[in-house]
């Protein structure tokens, strides 16, 4: 089902316990119409695959569309879960989502972006820094991400590395972080024969990654690999608001070159008394003279943190530490299901892997 299946009326979602609602078009999925009418509820991926949009169905008939089962299993869906991103309804639909706030719901733009700076950070990372137009404003939260509209129709989605008071009204910059995955449409052309001054045409903003500032709980970041993007610009924006509830960052990398901005964080720590940092490595080789952390990342969190039941995270990166962290700070040290955020970093070879599967 797609939202050009005209056979299909469109129906009311009404989202609780906001009592927000909105009207969906004809075969359109219930996130799309939600972003369309600036209803902000919980997503990443819109591709069926990270599962951040699931929610409990309270009314209604909702048909999904592919997705991965670890993102909505056999047996949540039996009991009454969707995933909005992929769930086309078949009713007039209620659904329960506690994240809808105003606060996401900001325009989507379409607009011209030219490549200003193009630096390698390490073997397998670019730094990417995208002028926008003078003439056009781009509002987002810190954590949110942009999507790049290839010339086939393709998209690919990168989050922001810095926070939105960096961004002029109009004319500001976007930084970006970009790994390169062999074979890959878009980090190919980026790490083979991008240029500074290429134009890209660029959507967003889109994610509901950000920092719920309304809390007051001490907060863990958790980043792997180019994760760590959208919680630099947290970082950022937390600085710039003056928050100093209690901070702590893992950082985690296979080798510490992963760790391709540690110098930056480290100055943060000393400009930011309320930010700690624990960079981990999983696979560190004799010739790295590696002395830290060693291991998968979020197990440093719970070897720190044994209860979590008072904290907030937000988790970026690959989703096996995305899922293995929302799996075990739940499980193993208390943290409430609804103080963990996410954006996992899931990539179209991810995707293809699990569409195989189907």
């Amino acid at each position: 089902m797609t939202p050009s299946d005209t056979a299909t009326p469109g129906y009311q979602i009404t989202v609780q316990p906001s009592g927000r609602a909105f009207t969906t078009h004809a075969g359109e999925a219930i996130l799309m119409a939600g972003i369309r009418a600036g209803i902000a509820m919980p997503y990443g991926c819109k591709d069926g695959a990270c599962g951040s949009c699931k929610c409990k169905k309270l009314q209604g008939t909702v048909i999904h569309g592919p997705h991965q089962s670890k993102a909505l299993s056999n047996e949540e869906e039996a009991n009454g879960y969707v995933l909005t991103c992929c769930g086309v309804p078949h009713s007039d639909v209620v659904l329960e989502s506690r994240q809808v706030t105003a606060e996401g719901a900001l325009p989507i733009k379409k607009m011209p972006s030219r490549v200003t700076v193009l630096e390698k950070m390490s073997e397998d990372v670019v730094r990417l820094v995208l002028q926008l137009p003078a003439n056009e404003a781009f509002a987002f939260h810190a954590g949110q991400y942009v999507e790049f509209l290839l010339r086939d129709g393709v998209r690919r989605s990168y989050s922001m590395a810095n926070a939105p008071h960096t961004v002029a009204a109009g004319g500001g910059a976007l930084e970006l972080h970009i790994r390169h995955m062999p074979g890959g449409k878009f980090t190919d052309h980026v790490f083979g024969v991008m240029k500074e001054k290429e134009i890209l045409r660029i959507e967003g903003p889109y994610g509901s990654f950000y920092l719920r500032e309304d809390s007051t709980k001490p907060i863990i970041l958790l980043a792997s690999g180019t994760g760590f993007a959208p919680i630099k610009a947290l970082i950022e924006h937390m600085q710039f608001k003056g928050i100093t509830r209690p901070t702590t960052l893992y950082w985690g990398g296979r080798r510490p070159a992963d760790l391709y901005m540690d110098a930056w964080v480290q100055a943060k720590v000393a400009e930011m008394p309320n930010l700690s940092y624990v960079p981990a490595v999983s696979d560190a080789l004799p010739e790295d003279t590696w002395t830290g952390r060693t291991g998968f990342v979020h197990q440093a969190v719970l070897q720190d943190f044994a209860d979590l039941s008072a904290h907030q995270v937000y988790a970026c990166g690959a989703p096996v530490v995305v899922d293995s962290a929302r799996a075990d700070f739940t499980a193993r040290a208390g943290l409430p299901e609804d103080e963990f955020f996410a954006d996992s970093f899931t990539t179209e070879a991810d995707k293809a892997r699990a569409a195989s599967s189907l």
